[in-house]
Order: C-alpha cells, then sequence, then structure tokens
C-alpha cells in the first residue's frame, strides 16, 4: 500500500525493463485544443497496456476542487469513479515496453509527489521522460503548427530555435519534474504545440497529432496514429465550413496568416527585430496562459 514516505505502490509482478522511455500526462495545467490528453487517450485505447505503479491521490488531491462523479439512480447511490494517478506499462507498435504516468496533476504536495516520481525514475532507471501539452498562441489554423521545445540539456534540442525568450509563466507540476529530474543528472524534454487561440478550449486532434510525432522522433517510439489523422482531417473540415460562413472570422484568420507570414520570413532572413511588434511580449505570453487557466478553473471541473 502507498504510504506517507513512498506514495505509490509498484506492482510486484513488474517484468525486468531495459531503461524504459516514460511519458507523463497530467489534466489540470495548460492543454490547449486537449493536444495532451487526445495523445494519452490515443495510446491507452490503441496500445496494449497495465498498471504497474498507482498513486496515493488523498494524498494530492483535493476533491472539492475536482469532484468525482457518482451515479446516482432512482433512490441510492449506485456507483463511484475515484481519480486515479498511475503509471501504465505500454507496449508500443512493435512490442517495446515504455511507461506512461497519467491522471490529474496533483492539487497540493508538489515536492513529495515530484520527489516520488523521481524515486521511480531511479528505481526503474527510465533513460528518458517527455511530457506534451498544447499552449494557446496568436497564430492560424492554416499555417503549420508550431511548438515550443524544452529539456533538462541542450544536447537534447539540438538544430532548433526557440520561439521565446526569457518568460515567467504559471507553474506546474509537469515542469517542476522535469526541472528536478535535470537537476538530478536525469534526461527530460517537453513539448508544447502552438494551439490557435480561438481553437484553445476545442479538441484540435492536429495538435495531437504535432505532439505525437515530436515524441515519437524523441523516443524512437512506434505508436500509430491514423485514428488522430481521421479526426483531425474531420476537424479541419468543420473548421474550414465554419470560416468560409462567417466574413467576420475569415477577416481574423487573414489578419493571422499575414502575421504568421512576416515572422516566419523575418526568421527565414535571421532579421527577427522585423517581425518583433507582432509577436507577443513575455508579459502578454504570461497574461494569456493566466486567462487560459482562469478559463479552465471557471468549468469548475478541473479538466481540459
Amino acid at each position: 500500500m502507498p504510504s506517507a514516505e513512498m506514495p505509490y505502490e509498484l506492482s510486484p509482478d513488474l517484468p525486468d525493463l531495459q531503461r524504459p522511455v516514460m511519458l507523463y500526462s497530467l489534466d489540470g495545467f495548460i492543454d490547449a485544443g486537449s493536444a495532451g490528453r487526445l495523445v494519452r487517450d490515443h495510446i491507452l485505447d490503441t496500445l496494449e497496456h497495465q498498471v504497474i505503479a498507482t498513486f496515493d491521490v488523498d494524498a494530492f488531491i483535493d476533491y472539492r476542487a475536482r469532484r468525482p462523479v457518482m451515479t446516482y439512480d432512482r433512490d441510492r447511490w449506485e456507483d463511484y469513479e475515484p481519480p486515479e494517478l498511475v503509471v501504465h506499462l505500454v507496449r508500443d507498435g512493435v512490442g517495446e515496453p515504455f511507461l506512461l504516468l497519467a491522471g490529474p496533476e496533483p492539487d497540493r504536495s508538489w515536492k513529495a509527489f515530484v520527489t516520488s516520481v523521481q524515486s521511480l525514475v531511479e528505481r526503474l532507471d527510465v533513460r528518458l521522460a517527455a511530457t506534451f501539452h498544447g499552449i494557446p498562441m496568436a497564430a492560424p489554423h492554416t499555417r503549420p503548427l508550431g511548438m515550443t521545445m524544452h529539456a533538462t540539456r541542450p544536447e537534447l534540442l539540438t538544430g532548433r530555435r526557440s520561439w521565446f525568450g526569457r518568460v515567467q509563466i504559471p507553474g506546474s507540476a509537469s515542469a517542476l519534474l522535469e526541472l528536478r529530474l535535470g537537476e538530478a543528472g536525469r534526461d527530460a524534454i517537453g513539448f508544447a504545440v502552438h494551439v490557435p487561440h480561438y481553437l484553445a478550449q476545442a479538441a484540435y486532434p492536429a495538435a495531437a497529432i504535432k505532439a505525437l510525432e515530436a515524441v515519437t522522433s524523441a523516443t524512437g517510439l512506434m505508436i500509430p496514429g491514423p485514428q488522430l489523422r481521421e479526426a483531425a482531417e474531420k476537424a479541419d473540415t468543420e473548421i474550414n465550413e465554419q470560416v468560409a460562413d462567417s466574413d467576420e472570422i475569415a477577416g481574423v484568420i487573414r489578419g493571422l496568416e499575414q502575421q504568421y507570414d512576416a515572422f516566419m520570413d523575418a526568421q527565414a532572413r535571421e532579421d527577427l527585430q522585423a517581425a518583433a511588434e507582432n509577436m507577443p511580449t513575455g508579459d502578454e505570453l504570461a497574461a494569456q496562459f493566466e486567462r487560459f487557466l482562469s478559463e479552465q478553473n471557471g468549468r469548475g471541473d478541473g479538466t481540459q
């Protein structure tokens, strides 16, 4: 059973793992377009998996902030769906095992949570930890999706140009985990897909595809995504139909396209100053993230 000293329980039937990859995706922080959730659900819906570690959610979750679902049938309570914070052992398309940490982001005791995950990483000798989610950006859906990458070693980001300078934004348990893993000498990497801000509150499968491609490229895992691609094609068709039906929306998209193209042209010329006035500042980005979090909290269920 989990304890205060070690708030997770590891399966006694754990197979011998050879320095596995660990993916992690926690609900509760910014996930524009539900990019992270869609990838996580896709993995669990399409690949063989089993739970090999269970965290004590009572130690980390505020039930009044995100109330679990209960089923009431006529005159009695029939069922209760408790939150789960677990590690799955998953096998990819060619049978390669990897780990997936999934569940609600802890509401409290981040230090204890991160320390316990670090102990699990050490115990299983995880070679690379990777996380993924979406962030809202002032970019059009008609252009290639951008992505911000961050890692515990610069060598993991070879050839990648950052879209950002120095900026302060609301923290997350996932970000703290990456920070602490890096301080402990462990490799960790994260992918934040740039989701058009006007699609941030809807499920946007194209962002999930971008995240999944980044994860498989960085880890070498084989995770097919035909279902996500089909969903993305359907969503794109619906979005384009809505744009075509509204001159106002079409005008906004054209403005975003011009801004995006100007920025990309400036990057190609390695003259970012020419486009700097069109890009959000660090303070503006932080404010945008704050608004997104406020909107999520206003829904009252803690989900994305």
